[in-house]
């Protein structure tokens, strides 16, 4: 059997504030939903958030799936309508991916997707940079990774570019070590069953 890490527990601790880089990586579902998640909880205390989605977005209406571009998720739906009072901070989001790469019906060039990635990667780098989010998620920013859009030096860059106090999510599938050496949280979501491989497709409300 084989043997488990041991975890080294400090033996002090520092409450002062620090900025996280957090990755949520791995083949099972759960990805995006946590970090949609961490962006209410932000949201609740206060703090400002930029979403941005890379590769699956680009369609905003409700329509069949087009060209590999499935219907914006719904919970930007609830992000664009939602009215934030008193102490709330805001949610903001940008679609910088044209769709899916390769599967479920896309049929453009691999270069115009390659450009959208690179557009998205200059846009994350002014949100980072521009002091006015407290945490910002680069959805599926390793999944463009993965399928050739973008280089680890371009993900590495903008994980850099973080002040200190503020926070990064990045999400993917695959495990890319010297990207992870950056991150202080990194979950790995292992599929154990997944419908896809039953022939259903995605559930709206529930998967998108």
């Amino acid at each position: 059997m084989p043997k488990t890490k041991k975890i080294q527990i400090p033996k002090t601790f520092s409450d002062e504030p620090k900025g996280l880089v957090i990755c949520y990586i791995g083949v099972g579902k759960g990805k995006t939903t946590a970090a949609m998640g961490m962006a209410v909880r932000a949201s609740g205390d206060g703090k400002n958030v930029y979403i941005l989605q890379f590769v699956k977005a680009g369609n905003k209406s409700d329509s069949q799936i087009k060209d590999g571009e499935w219907p914006v998720s719904s919970e930007i739906n609830f992000f664009d309508n939602v009215s934030y009072g008193h102490n709330i901070g805001k949610i903001e989001n940008e679609q910088v991916g044209l769709g899916f790469v390769g599967i479920l019906g896309d049929k453009k060039e691999k270069d115009i997707h390659i450009r959208q990635a690179l557009k998205g990667v200059e846009r994350a780098r002014e949100i980072i940079t521009s002091g006015e989010y407290d945490l910002v998620i680069l959805d599926e920013i390793i999944s463009a990774l993965e399928v050739g859009l973008l280089e680890e030096r371009d993900i590495i860059d903008l994980i850099k570019l973080k002040a200190p106090l503020q926070h990064l999510v990045i999400t993917g599938h695959n495990k890319y070590p010297k990207i992870l050496k950056l991150c202080d949280l990194v979950t790995e979501m292992k599929m154990i069953q997944h419908p896809y491989y039953k022939g259903i497709l995605a559930q709206k409300g529930i998967d998108y």
